[in-house]
């Protein structure tokens, strides 16, 4: 398999540093930006970059101003390294589309753990499923979905959570499980993101988000045979 680029911005050399060290030792081509702007310059240059861990606090552009540049253009999945434990904050990155938060200080092994986890989870390590469940069709590899044969845009952090539903049919799912599995490892923020995603998945299945059944009080469960149900009346 081909090396796998990281981009790494903080403007702390020491911390790019040790973060750098510990993904080369998996195998991870590191490649650094010491501010938001030279990061925004930096991918748009190399294009290839698979997965950008980004600090928050920066000179020039801060972190948010990259998320916003970066999104305009790429579904790369981002990872914001934060000192903060406000979870106003955590709300604004997920709404920008920020695919995990790891405050600092943390442990470097856990941080590449999540690396690794995100990069499989949106097809870098060569995946080739596809998943079909109703109207609904998933390409893990290549990322993308269709809904009743039209291509639908969705978030990284939206394609993960209808993939973990359509993986998980018929099942009650917790809103503690489903951060747990779709955001990897235990998720301290406020487990409501997750009524926020649904949500806005919802809205862009259009007549199929009815497949996500709402379960008050525990979370919910992915079904789509309610259309082959209706059919046959």
């Amino acid at each position: 398999m081909e090396t796998l680029k990281v981009m790494v911005v903080d403007d702390e050399e020491r911390m790019r540093k040790l973060v750098r060290d510990f993904l080369v030792k998996k195998n991870f081509e590191v490649i650094e930006a010491g501010d938001g702007a030279e990061a925004v310059d930096k991918f748009f240059s190399t294009r290839d970059i698979a997965l950008i861990i980004l600090d928050v606090m920066m000179p020039k552009m801060d972190g948010w101003e990259v998320v916003r540049e970066i999104r305009k253009e790429s579904k790369v999945p981002i990872i914001m390294l934060t000192a903060k434990s406000d979870e106003r904050d955590e709300a604004l990155g997920f709404e920008l589309g920020v695919d995990d938060y790891v405050s600092k200080p943390f442990s470097p092994k856990i941080l590449v753990a999540r690396v690794e986890a995100l990069l499989r989870r949106s097809g870098a390590f060569g995946s080739d499923d596809i998943l079909k469940a109703g109207a609904i069709e998933i390409d893990k590899a290549a990322h993308q979905v269709q809904i009743d044969g039209q291509p639908v845009e969705l978030s990284f952090k939206e394609f993960e959570l209808l993939t973990y539903f359509v993986e998980n049919q018929g099942i009650a799912l917790s809103r503690e499980k489903i951060l747990n599995s779709v955001w990897n490892y235990d998720y301290f923020g406020d487990a409501r993101t997750i009524d926020t995603h649904v949500k806005k998945l919802r809205a862009k299945m259009g007549q199929r988000g009815n497949y996500i059944k709402t379960i008050w009080g525990m979370g919910y469960k992915f079904e789509a045979d309610d259309e082959q149900k209706e059919a046959k009346k």
